[in-house]
């Protein structure tokens, strides 16, 4: 479903923000985004090698005329010297804002392939449009060669037959600790 207008009220001097669902924009049989996702923004606190505890952060804007809600992230490695390190698909988290600013949990599915260096990230409840969402991926640990890593976001709408929309880059920078 996909956002129409916002609706808000006051409740004791909160405000707060209601979706109100549409139903998503279909073009010859399929489901698009009228505008797509288009920037991602990746981020870790950990970017020592084989450090524990890694957590990386992506950061989307889906546009309020998006015109079709979330239904998956693919996020795919497509750089990096190490392909051997794993993800816990199952400690996956998403959620509304920002890391560090983070709201309301959206829930997820996640899959990781370790071949294809793909997690797929499934939103049983799609994102509505108008939506900052951050998606938290939980490797084992850092990889264990320095390098620049580049992680391709692909964003799917929710709904029959979705075309696929390119987001861009995240690139995350692990680095080798130098002792003097």
């Amino acid at each position: 479903m996909a956002l129409r207008l916002p609706a808000m009220f006051s409740l004791g001097g909160i405000v707060v923000l209601l979706a109100l669902a549409a139903p998503a924009v279909e073009l010859r049989g399929s489901t698009v985004f009228l505008r797509a996702p288009w920037k991602v923004d990746l981020t870790s606190y950990t970017t020592t090698v084989g450090q524990t505890w890694a957590e990386y952060f992506f950061t989307i804007e889906l546009p309020a005329d998006a015109g079709a809600s979330l239904g998956e992230l693919l996020i795919r490695q497509t750089r990096g010297v190490d392909t051997d390190f794993p993800f816990s698909a199952d400690q996956t988290r998403a959620f509304v804002g920002r890391p560090r600013r983070q709201g309301a949990g959206i829930p997820v599915e996640a899959q990781f392939s370790q071949k294809e260096r793909l997690m797929r990230v499934r939103f049983p409840e799609p994102v509505a449009p108008g939506t900052t969402l951050t998606v938290r991926l939980k490797p084992w640990t850092n990889p264990w060669s320095a390098d620049t890593y580049m992680f391709q976001v692909t964003a799917v709408p929710a709904g029959p037959n979705p075309t696929p929309a390119p987001v861009g880059f995240g690139t995350l920078r692990i680095y080798q600790q130098e002792w003097r």
